[in-house]
């Protein structure tokens, strides 16, 4: 922020000709004495962190190195992407479908919808998976048939639904909860006096749905699924209770065995940012291809910024 001023009291005056050019102005810079002394506390602070993290033996990095790379954490930690990208894509199908179902003029359909996620949000994640996990208890076996009568195909679900998958079911689950509110969000967020002008202009449905609809909604869909994917990755360390070998099991496992706690839980703070991290990469990404239809000037990306530094720097 910067300031105005005259020079000296004769340019301050109006000058007597209004065709003459204006006055010399001063451009006196804002002063923000306590913004820097803040700045500077948030540094020092930082710096102790960093200090802290650098000096104190109780963060045992020599052992959190030898554990970084480790067959039994890389395996688990491929298991932690399994269930994170399969959760994914089965809860935002099932999201959409709920999405739709919402929004359809159905009374029934919008009421099991929104029964659905209500219950659905409602449940911790860890409750439900245990429901899962003990299926067989409540439901010894499934059947395909006639409604309330006789079945053609009988399953046991005792050996249909297995750790992995009952995980696996309870992660789609809850996330298509949470997915189906973030579609309907995005849908509705779209004016409805485009689509209405598209149908005058006669356009079929399926296109108004592909060039109109869907652009501008995934605008608005894919910061919230952004988000909540984020979330889905650092929950499956919820699927330990079901004994299932993913990154936070492992990593629990290994410092039962060898007593060091906080340099394993490292490990895996670790593994969660770098892949935390690379989402939010993909996120921005994916944003810009979808902010084309919104921004004449697509905002440069990390490479487009260093390699404009680097010509200025050269054309200096």
């Amino acid at each position: 922020m910067s300031l105005l001023s005259s020079i000296n009291r004769k340019n301050a005056d109006p000058p007597d000709d209004p065709a003459a050019p204006p006055a010399e102005l001063r451009v006196v810079p804002a002063r923000h004495p306590w913004r820097w002394v803040f700045a500077l506390i948030v540094l020092v602070l930082c710096a102790q962190f960093a200090h802290g993290l650098a000096t104190n033996p109780g963060w045992d990095w020599y052992t959190f190195g030898g554990y970084f790379f480790e067959k039994s954490i890389v395996r688990a930690l491929l298991v932690t992407l399994e269930l994170t990208l399969a959760g994914a894509v089965l809860g935002f199908l099932g999201g959409i479908v709920l999405a739709a179902m919402r929004l359809s003029k159905n009374p029934v359909l919008a009421a099991v919808s929104w029964t659905y996620t209500w219950v659905f949000r409602s449940v911790p994640l860890i409750v439900q998976l245990l429901f899962w996990a003990n299926i067989g208890y409540l439901y010894e076996t499934l059947q395909v048939g006639v409604p309330f009568g006789p079945g053609f195909f009988r399953f046991e679900t005792l050996h249909l639904v297995s750790s992995l998958g009952a995980a696996l079911l309870g992660l789609a689950l809850h996330e298509a909860a949470y997915a189906a509110e973030i579609v309907r969000a995005g849908i509705i967020s779209v004016d409805q006096g485009q689509l209405e002008a598209a149908a005058a202009l006669g356009i079929p449905r399926g296109r108004q749905f592909r060039r109109i609809l869907l652009p501008q909604a995934m605008r608005a869909i894919l910061p919230s699924a952004a988000n909540e994917l984020v979330n889905l990755l650092k929950s499956t360390s919820v699927v330990y209770v079901l004994a299932i070998g993913e990154l936070f099991y492992q990593v629990q496992v290994v410092y039962g065995r060898n007593g060091r706690v906080v340099p394993l839980l490292m490990v895996a703070t670790v593994w969660y940012v770098i892949l935390t991290a690379a989402l939010s990469v993909l996120q921005y990404y994916v944003e810009r291809h979808y902010a084309r239809g919104a921004l004449r000037t697509l905002p440069p990306t990390p490479l487009q910024r260093l390699f404009a530094l680097r010509r200025a720097g050269g054309a200096r």
